[in-house]
Formats: structure tokens, sequence, C-alpha cells
């Protein structure tokens, strides 16, 4: 995306990260989320990019996908996005979907931006 700003690049990052998480495309998640990732689920439980990537060998299942409203703010080589994630999902068997405000933290690694943690929080509907 040579020329343009990194709020755009972080703004398509999250189109991408949505995109790979709606088609449960683990190869593309990948490349999006940062070797250090952390990921915080609406319980509180805390995955590792390996444990987040393995959700979907785990039991996840993805019908709907969603990620909107999102603001975007970068200071440097890092930047937090806020926005809503919605999703109709199972784990296992058992409802998993819902609204949650999401929360990104992101890094640029040699040009390149990368998820470094996700944070989950339930919303009301």
């Amino acid at each position: 995306m040579t020329g343009s700003t990194a709020e755009e690049r972080v703004r398509a990052l999250g189109e991408r990260w949505a995109a790979a998480e709606a088609s449960a495309d683990t190869e593309a998640l990948g490349e999006l989320l940062d070797d250090d990732f952390r990921g915080v689920g609406p319980l509180g439980f805390v995955l590792t990019k390996q444990q987040w990537l393995g959700r979907y060998e785990g039991g996840l299942t993805v019908e709907e996908f969603g990620w909107s409203d999102v603001e975007v703010r970068v200071f440097g080589d890092a930047a937090v996005a806020i926005g809503t994630q919605t999703q109709e999902a199972s784990f296992q068997g058992r409802p998993s979907s819902g609204r949650f405000r999401a929360t990104q933290v992101l890094v640029d690694r040699d040009g390149e931006w990368r998820v470094a943690g996700v944070h989950l929080s339930p919303q009301q509907q």
C-alpha cells in the first residue's frame, strides 16, 4: 500500500483480519498476527498466537463475523484500533455468538503492521 497513511494501513489490516476470522483462514491469520500476540477473550482468558490460531482446530465454527465502527489512533510504530466485533459462532457445539467491543493493539515491524493484541468485552445487544 505505497503512499497510504499508517491509519489507512491499520484499517486495511483490520479488514483482512476480519475476513480471515470469518473464513477460518488460519494461514492468513498467522501472517497478520505478531509472533508475540496475546488475545484476551470475553471471559478473561488469555491466548498466545498459536492458541488463537488453534481455536479453529479446537472446535470454533464461525458463520458470520463483522468488524465495524472502527476508530484508529496511531502512535509512531504502534496503533490502537477500537471497534465493534459481531459474530455468529459456536465453540465445541456451544454458542459463542455476540457483539463485542474489541480493542486491537498493532505494531509496525519493519514496515509491516501486525496485530499484537486483541481484547474482547461483551456489549449489550
